[in-house]
């Protein structure tokens, strides 16, 4: 059994409120995280998880981890009325910037692979892995192998060719869009490679981000689904989400066609503005908040440097620190023991 290890990650989260509510929710996270790792998970339980949550109309709610740390944070971290995040996502850019590169597939797979390690090594929530374009199909069937053995639950590969620009740069950088019959056959390779019917693929549609539109892009989902795919991730950059609503209307009405398939991934980076409810209200499946630990991290570190640097000494960015007990303390050593 892959059992994972004991956090208290709680403590992260308490400095932020009250010292009374702090204590209370260090007991809750607390006792939460005790029955949790009491029974850890199995790759293949894991693996199981997210399927399981999308056809029992659950919303996967998701957002990005990447270390170990974050995957700690994720797990344990509770919204003033008990909301969780019920899923993890593995994102390419992310996993990029963490090691100074750019988001063009500078990261190998077997890199990538180490930083999901970290993550299931510490969590038992379900992940979601950002494969860029997927590569060759020949090479893309050692990457599903590869994922699903691990207990991964779904890899998300995006219907661009060439060298990769991020979305979110959108028609200001070249979008290349790649070949539908190539892309089809690139799933198909996918779902030929992996062994359970609980591993998933979705086909990352591009073509609003690239600005072929509407039309192109439902085209390339029903491919995406004929050629076997579990479901479409429909990107925008848009700050609206009028495009996005606007293709779920249309994607909506041919859906049904393909049964225990046809699910939807959004990714609501920049048209923000819409709640998760909102969005599986409209059919998606899974939101996906790909970015944004990552994007608070990095404003902290920087505002801690420069305090440093313009002050001599530390002292002054304290109030914004976890003390050293609590740093000490967050990740359970498991010393006290019996």
């Amino acid at each position: 059994m892959l059992l994972c290890t004991r956090a208290r990650v709680s403590a992260a989260c308490a400095s932020a409120v009250a010292p009374a509510a702090a204590a209370s929710a260090f007991a809750r996270h607390a006792q939460l995280q005790q029955a949790r790792w009491a029974h850890g998970t199995t790759a293949d339980k894991r693996r199981a998880t997210l399927k399981q949550m999308i056809r029992q109309g659950e919303l996967v709610r998701a957002i990005e981890c990447h270390s170990g740390l974050t995957g700690l944070l994720v797990e344990e971290v509770r919204g003033a009325n008990g909301e969780r995040f019920n899923a993890t996502w593995s994102s390419s850019l992310t996993s990029s910037t963490i090691k100074g590169k750019p988001d063009i597939e500078t990261i190998n797979t077997s890199d990538r692979i180490d930083i999901v390690q970290d993550v299931l090594e510490v969590t038992t929530l379900p992940m979601i892995y950002d494969g860029d374009t997927g590569g060759l199909p020949e090479l893309f069937h050692f990457t599903v192998r590869s994922l699903e053995r691990l207990g991964v639950s779904a890899c998300i590969i995006e219907d661009k060719s060439g060298l990769k620009q991020n979305s979110l740069f959108g028609t200001d950088r070249k979008q290349q869009l790649e070949d539908v019959e190539s892309f089809c056959a690139k799933i198909a390779a996918g779902k030929k490679a992996q062994v359970t019917d609980d591993f998933m693929i979705f086909a990352r549609m591009e073509s609003l981000i690239a600005g072929w539109g509407q039309e192109e892009a439902l085209k390339r989902s029903r491919a995406a689904l004929e050629a076997g795919a579990d479901g479409i991730m429909i990107h925008s950059k848009e700050k609206a989400p009028d495009e996005i609503l606007e293709f779920l209307r249309e994607y909506n009405r041919f859906r049904g066609e393909y049964p225990g398939r046809g699910y939807v991934v959004c990714v609501p980076t920049t048209y923000n503005s819409i709640t998760e409810a909102e969005l599986q209200q409209a059919g998606a499946n899974v939101v996906i908040h790909a970015n944004q630990l990552l994007r608070a991290a990095f404003p902290a570190m920087r505002r801690t440097a420069e305090s440093i640097l313009n002050n001599s000494r530390s002292k002054e960015a304290d109030s914004e620190l976890l003390s050293v007990k609590e740093i000490l303390t967050l990740i359970d050593d498991n010393t006290g023991l019996k």
